[in-house]
């Protein structure tokens, strides 16, 4: 159902935000899980960044990987509102906000990922500068990069736990998937929260909560098609 021939309809926006998030659950992990684990070693910022070098090719994956993942992040923030603007268009709005938001900051914290890309592919700088100095610039820039990311991931929280509310207020989506995405959320908020309030905590609560996301994933690219509603948009 749709307001206007102009707008979208509510099956078009569960589909555009399913594809979306299905091709953000392949791009982050595959820069977070597959690549960062092989280029950055723990404590040895010298061989993080000779890594860096010889997998120069890869290292340039990983970064568009996360830059697909984050506009993705943009067009599921407008295409889930489209979804619940007929439950509460004001709340929706603000549910969309606070993940465009979140995918601001990671934006910001993805130049750090860039700004190695140029140090590293500036001859004139590499060699100017002591190997100690490379290093230490190279781990700092990681650092900033994977701080920023994790502070936004706060806001992205949020928008999980208003989404969750809005999907059990719906009546044209399983009510179970707003329980598990205010879970996921929650999940999130504990992770982003960490650093500040519970520093000595290596616990990464999102491991165990982030499945809701993969439920509505797929049930918004299995179900979404055939949604129907009482209710205008």
């Amino acid at each position: 159902m749709t307001n206007s021939k102009n707008q979208i309809s509510l099956r078009s926006a569960a589909l555009i935000a399913g594809i979306s998030i299905l091709i953000m659950a392949i791009a982050a992990p595959f820069a977070e899980l597959y690549v960062f684990p092989k280029l950055l070693v723990r404590g040895n910022p010298a061989e993080t960044t000779k890594n860096i070098i010889e997998n120069d090719s890869l290292f340039r994956a990983a970064t568009l990987g996360y830059l697909i993942t984050f506009i993705c992040d943009v067009l599921a923030s407008w295409a889930l509102y489209v979804l619940l603007k007929p439950v509460n268009k004001s709340l929706s709005l603000l549910t969309s906000w606070f993940r465009l938001i979140y995918t601001v900051i990671a934006l910001v914290a993805l130049t750090n990922l860039i700004s190695i890309l140029k140090i590293l592919n500036t001859p004139d700088f590499i060699t100017a500068i002591e190997p100690d100095n490379l290093n230490v610039q190279i781990q700092l820039s990681l650092k900033a990069f994977k701080n920023d990311w994790y502070f936004g991931i706060i806001f992205f929280a949020l928008h999980l736990v208003l989404l969750g509310y809005l999907v059990l207020k719906s009546d044209y989506i399983p009510r179970i998937l707003g329980v598990l995405l205010i879970i996921a959320g929650l999940g999130y908020l504990l992770n982003g929260i960490k650093p500040i309030l519970l520093p000595h905590i290596n616990t990464d609560f999102a491991t165990f909560t982030f499945y809701g996301e993969l439920i509505f994933m797929f049930w918004l690219l299995i179900k979404g098609s055939k949604i129907k509603t009482s209710q205008s948009e």
